[in-house]
């Protein structure tokens, strides 16, 4: 029988004095939408702590169009962190929605985001602490439905079992419409698989339970996923696109907390998708089309979300803020309207010519602490090969052009271990940075050059799911830690700061990036060893996912090292952000060339497939050529 829905808050609160940040776990906050008066009744939850989930777009976007349906009301919840879910064990509390602390296993529908690959064994941590059986097959007809949905679900399959539905691509026409079948086919009597059934008809809903995986032919050793027999689901199931951005509210957020969060401030989305191309990016695949907000919708938007929550900074957020084609307007607009109100305005990344620069200054105001650029590569060699299409000419006219403009800090993000990499690539990092430094000390007058300083941020490289480099295998963890060394050994000048992921984080992320359903018992036996919040640096242990592998039967190295054949079958093609297999070939012939494309919103189609096999297109109120 399903737990009663009920305040338990009760339960809770004899634990908020023996933990750290007892906030994460209260409610009462302002700008909450849920209702006591719906019959059907979901709850969202993000796989991190509360200061980590709540700024978290996705989630707000989902929470304000479930709250706007009738009948059905959303609720929240979060993971605990480590302190605050052994004390419920102990005192047998289970994990609480946050606005009517119910049981999380009483929601009809339990939805889980998929933000990136580290936070798989949280999604474990979660159900447990809500009593709910951990793997669909398990799930009795009392059980919650268990979802999932997010940017990093095209490649499901390690975390596929643990699932009912698994929604692809934009979720806020989706979701409503999921909920919608699933209280019809409650009402109705539905058995558990009859709803399941009925689920995978919904477009863009993959059903894991319907599908098995095949080694027939050519493949991976992870096989690839098709439909069981006699189940009438389709062979690919493409994602879900929004059928008119435009008309969606940009204001997502409604939620105040009354506690500091990482990102704590108004965020409006001010256009969805990025077409530049570069061919380690799946974000790049998986959110095209581009789509723009008009520059009245923004504005009037940020004035109404300010009002009503009280921040004094706003963020126009997408992938790609500064090249919406209307971003001068925009921000010229905004600061006329926010001038003398302490309110101020920032865009998440420049891009890499004086433009990007000119647009930054245009928010700054006073305020020119550190300006971040992404080259992505040293050599003009590597950044031809994952199409990054910017020269080195343009990143010493962007950096010389933020100098004069009175910035002394500047931050550059690389990547190690990309196909096709060698030493001297390395090396290279190291020599671009010397140079910004070189720029900076030319155009600083000498009595400021004290703050000057340039530092290099560099990840590893993980092979994702429906891009040019899918087929890709990384570095091993001991060559990543070589060539970081060969990194820090090439810069010279103490004025430049070195800082670098950790090669066997990257090691797992792209375990469970390339891996099919034969990771599931890696994930839960990392779990069962301890393993939750492995995104947080201090919390991650690699001996516990080690010997979860070796228990499975896995090399977790080769998962992630060994290339696969251009003409296998992969793990995660019954999943599809709508691109051709084709384009993915060809554009991998193309980096090995070292041949460029060009960014279809500045072009021509550049035959990606995806606005004819979705049946959408680019939406852009303005030139961006």
């Amino acid at each position: 029988m399903r737990t009663a829905y009920r305040d338990c808050f009760d339960q809770l609160q004899p634990l908020l004095a023996r933990v750290e940040k007892p906030s994460r776990y209260i409610d009462h906050e302002w700008g909450t939408r849920s209702s006591q008066e719906a019959d059907y009744r979901a709850c969202l939850i993000y796989p991190d702590v509360y200061e980590v989930g709540l700024p978290n777009q996705g989630i707000a976007i989902l929470y304000a169009a479930l709250n706007c349906e009738d009948g059905i009301s959303c609720e929240r919840s979060y993971v605990p962190w480590i302190d605050m879910a052994d004390e419920m064990r102990t005192a047998g509390v289970p994990l609480l929605s946050l606005e009517g602390a119910a049981p999380v296993a009483s929601f009809d529908v339990v939805g889980l985001h998929v933000p990136h690959e580290m936070a798989a064994t949280n999604y474990l941590e979660a159900l447990d602490l809500a009593g709910i059986p951990l793997l669909a097959r398990e799930r009795g007809e009392d059980d919650p439905l268990v979802i999932a949905g997010g940017p990093s679900v095209y490649n499901p399959e390690p975390i596929a079992e643990i699932f009912d539905c698994i929604l692809i691509g934009e979720g806020e026409e989706h979701i409503v419409e999921l909920c919608r079948e699933h209280r019809r086919l409650r009402d109705a009597g539905a058995s558990r698989k009859e709803m399941l059934r009925a689920l995978a008809c919904v477009p863009g809903t993959y059903v894991p339970s319907l599908y098995e995986v095949s080694h027939e032919g050519t493949c991976t050793v992870h096989g690839y996923t098709v439909p069981r027999a006699g189940e009438h689901v389709p062979d690919v199931v493409y994602k879900r696109v929004v059928a008119d951005f435009g008309a969606t509210d940009p204001v997502s957020q409604s939620v105040v907390p009354y506690t500091e969060l990482v990102h704590d401030r108004l965020s409006i989305e001010v256009l969805r998708g990025c077409a530049r191309g570069c061919r380690f990016c799946q974000a790049g695949i998986t959110y095209r089309p581009v789509r723009e907000r008009t520059p009245d919708q923004i504005v009037a938007a940020v004035s109404r979300g300010l009002k009503e929550t009280g921040y004094d900074e706003v963020s126009l957020t997408s992938l790609s803020t500064t090249d919406h084609s209307c971003c001068s307007q925009i921000l010229e607009r905004l600061n006329r309207n926010l001038q003398d109100t302490g309110i101020s305005v920032s865009i998440p990344s420049q891009r890499l010519d004086s433009f990007g620069v000119d647009m930054a200054l245009q928010v700054a105001g006073e305020k020119k602490g550190g300006l971040t650029f992404a080259p992505e590569a040293g050599s003009q060699r590597m950044r031809d090969i994952i199409n990054k299409n910017v020269t080195e000419e343009d990143l010493e006219r962007a950096t010389r052009a933020a100098f004069e403009a009175g910035w002394r800090r500047c931050k550059l993000y690389f990547m190690m271990g990309l196909p096709g990499e060698r030493d001297e690539d390395i090396i290279a990092i190291g020599e671009l940075a010397e140079r910004v430094l070189q720029i900076g000390r030319e155009v600083v007058p000498k009595g400021q050059r004290g703050g000057l300083s340039v530092s290099i941020s560099v990840s590893v490289f993980i092979p994702k799911a429906h891009t040019p480099f899918q087929w890709c295998g990384q570095l091993d963890d001991d060559e990543v830690r070589r060539r970081q060394k060969l990194l820090l050994d090439s810069v010279h000048d103490r004025a430049i700061r070195v800082h670098y992921h950790d090669a066997a984080t990257s090691l797992i992320e792209a375990a469970l990036s390339r891996g099919g359903r034969d990771m599931l018992p890696v994930i839960m036996g990392a779990w069962k060893r301890g393993a939750r919040f492995d995104a947080w640096t201090e919390q991650f242990l690699l001996d516990r996912w080690l010997e979860a592998a070796h228990d499975s039967g896995l090399d977790l190295r080769a998962v992630a090292r060994d290339p696969f054949e251009l003409d296998a079958r992969l793990p995660w093609e019954h999943v599809s952000p709508g691109e051709s297999r084709g384009f993915l070939e060809r554009e991998w012939r193309r980096a090995l060339a070292g041949i460029t494309t060009a960014d279809c919103t500045r072009s021509s189609c550049t035959g990606c497939g995806i606005c004819p096999t979705l049946g959408v297109s680019n939406v852009l109120v303005g030139d961006r050529s």
